[in-house]
Order: structure tokens, then sequence, then C-alpha cells
């Protein structure tokens, strides 16, 4: 008998958690100019789980900006120390985003796509072999 595979994790201080069984639908580096300056950082890492798969506790600071292929991108920060730690918006989206830096155990990130070539700055060293995309997949 095989267990299925438990992922966890939250923001910096703890006011925010996230739990979610099964595997991941895609794992992978998003290089775009949002998630660059959302995070500070050159990529966002990022995991996606259907809505019925992950738990989430806590209240988040609720971000929106213009997402690429119109509409509003959600991401979900922690109001006391500011983490990333997931998007989308709990009760109303289909799957989520979880932000992989905010993984208990980082070795469960496998990634096998990159986003948004074209916007990575040339700094940005990203692992080999993975699927490669100038914006988002079709």
């Amino acid at each position: 008998m095989t267990s299925e595979q438990r992922y966890s994790g939250g923001c910096l201080c703890g006011a925010v958690r996230w739990s979610a069984t099964g595997r991941p639908l895609y794992q992978g580096y998003c290089c775009c100019a949002d998630c660059r300056r959302a995070s500070g950082s050159g990529f966002v890492p990022f995991m996606g789980f259907p809505a019925s798969a992950v738990a989430i506790t806590g209240e988040t600071l609720k971000v929106r900006s213009p997402a690429f292929r119109g509409g509003e991108a959600l991401r979900n920060a922690c109001p006391v120390c500011g983490g990333l730690v997931f998007g989308g918006e709990v009760g109303v989206d289909d799957s989520h985003t979880i932000y992989a830096g905010s993984l208990d155990d980082a070795s469960l990130f496998a990634p096998t796509m990159a986003l948004f070539l074209r916007d990575k700055p040339a700094w940005v060293v990203l692992p080999e072999g993975l699927e490669a995309f100038e914006t988002m997949p079709g």
C-alpha cells in the first residue's frame, strides 16, 4: 500500500500555513516581470495543485495585478511578515499555485518547466533540461 505524497509549508512567521496531498499538476520557474517584482528575485518557483488537494489556514493579504491572458492574478502573502505563499482565490479558483519557497521540505520541489523566458534577466541561471516557454504554454 502506498500513501499519497504530502506537501506542507507556510510563510516566514507561520501565521499562514498550507498543506497539499498528491503530486503537483506542474512545477517550474516563472521569470515574468510581475513575479520578479513580487518576489524581489529573478523568478518565482511554483507548484500547481487542484484546489481540492490544498488546505490553507490563516488570513492573507491579497495582492491583485493584471494577468497575462487578461483578468487578474491574485497573490496571497502573510499580512504579518509579508511572505508570499500562494496564488489564487480560496473557494473560487479550481487550482492554486503554491510558491515553492514556502515549502517546509525544499527537496520536494522538482521543476520541469520555465515560463516567461523573454523576461528572464541574464544573471538568472536555470537548471538544464526544463521545458522552456517564451511566455505561457499554449
